[in-house]
């Protein structure tokens, strides 16, 4: 207690100019107590508002929640009434569907696998159009390709052969040919 009165005492008493220096409270307990207090004080005074503001808006967010929870449950029971309802009603279809018997069924069966029948020869139709189309064009391709290695092959030929005069002539007679022969095909 002495330690403690001493403390305070201390507090009063401050160096002035003439000591050496500002010295340090070494008693850790007395200047601790003091300062904790303070700053305790200090919480408590400016702190209970925002605590308690922080309290209100934390329970109102949980109320919030219970609400829609309640809310949200309410939903799913008369959904779930509902469902159920739709249950009943497709098991007594159900039931009269197993009472009619089941020729409609295989009625439908057939039906479907007569249709699927159809349907794979149609297909196998496309495909074997699609194979020949294919074919023709891979044939043109070829014939394409062997037209024009032929006429290169020519006009190597032709370039060695012949002289200017003479090469000119042929150009001239060979674009009208093509130019008649475009005619044609179109």
């Amino acid at each position: 207690m002495k330690n403690l009165t001493d403390s305070f005492i201390s507090l009063g008493h401050w160096p002035s100019a003439e000591s050496e220096s500002f010295g340090f409270n070494t008693d850790i307990l007395a200047t601790n107590l003091i300062n904790l207090s303070i700053v305790i004080g200090v919480l408590i005074f400016f702190g209970k508002g925002v605590l308690s503001d922080l309290l209100d808006n934390r329970k109102q967010r949980i109320l919030d929640t219970i609400r829609n929870s309640e809310e949200l449950s309410e939903n799913a029971i008369e959904q779930l009434e509902k469902a159920r309802t739709r249950l009943r009603k497709v098991e007594m279809e159900a039931d009269q569907f197993r009472v009619n018997g089941y020729s409609e069924i295989e009625q439908e069966k057939l039906n479907l696998i007569n249709s699927t029948y159809k349907t794979l020869e149609q297909l196998e139709n496309y495909k074997n159009e699609t194979i020949r189309f294919e074919e023709q064009r891979a044939i043109n391709q070829v014939r394409q390709r062997v037209f024009q290695q032929a006429l290169q092959g020519a006009l190597v030929t032709l370039n060695s052969c012949l002289n200017n005069e003479l090469h000119f002539r042929t150009i001239n007679a060979n674009i009208d040919l093509f130019g008649k022969m475009k005619e044609i095909t179109d």
